[in-house]
């Protein structure tokens, strides 16, 4: 649950809950697997299909239309580095992300990514995401919220729920359809999780 500590008078800022990974609802595991690293269990750190793919898409479009960070480059970014997309930051980020899968597991990676991750203003981490949006514990979230959460990712400020909701529904629409694509859910399952409402907090 996320609290707030106020020291000397400063304002109060957000206090993580860390989240052992098998406390996190497979549901959520998965729907940001296929939303944001379907291979990372397959890569070394770096999706180089998926970089090729990048690199075409934004010469083709003559601007940054589609990054191709992985799960462990965007932890990489999240704690040492800033949102800055310039080249320099990039190399920094290549090595950074090498020397992560070098030591951790890539379960332990993405544990930390999931307790890491900026989930709205305020708002860090998996646990405080879960009660702040739906008022539960990570590990009791449906398929439906789990890919809400993970529709949020690339964006959680612009992506919030009071702010893009329309948006949030059509990428719950598509991320549910690639967990039944990827057999994590079965036919009854994703057709519950279509139409089950999603109830926000």
């Amino acid at each position: 649950m996320e609290q707030r500590a106020r020291e000397n008078g400063k304002r109060a800022q957000p206090l993580r809950s860390w989240v052992p990974y098998n406390q996190i609802s497979p549901h959520l595991r998965n729907a940001v697997l296929v939303a944001e690293d379907a291979a990372f269990f397959q890569h070394s750190g770096f999706d180089f299909e998926q970089i090729k793919e990048s690199v075409k898409r934004n010469w083709r479009e003559k601007r940054f239309a589609r990054g191709a960070s992985t799960i462990t480059q965007q932890l990489a970014k999240n704690l040492y580095l800033s949102t800055s997309r310039s080249p320099f930051r990039k190399i920094r980020e290549f090595f950074i992300a090498r020397d992560l899968e070098r030591v951790l597991s890539k379960r332990r990676i993405f544990e930390i990514y999931l307790n890491v991750i900026e989930w709205g203003d305020g708002v860090y981490g998996v646990a405080a995401a879960s009660n702040r949006y739906f008022g539960k514990a990570p590990a009791d979230l449906q398929p439906e919220e789990a890919a809400i959460l993970a529709a949020m990712i690339p964006n959680p400020r612009r992506y919030a729920p009071s702010r893009n909701l329309a948006y949030l529904e059509r990428r719950k629409a598509s991320i549910l359809k690639l967990l039944e694509q990827y057999g994590y859910l079965d036919a009854a399952e994703y057709e519950a999780a279509r139409v089950r409402p999603v109830v926000f907090r």
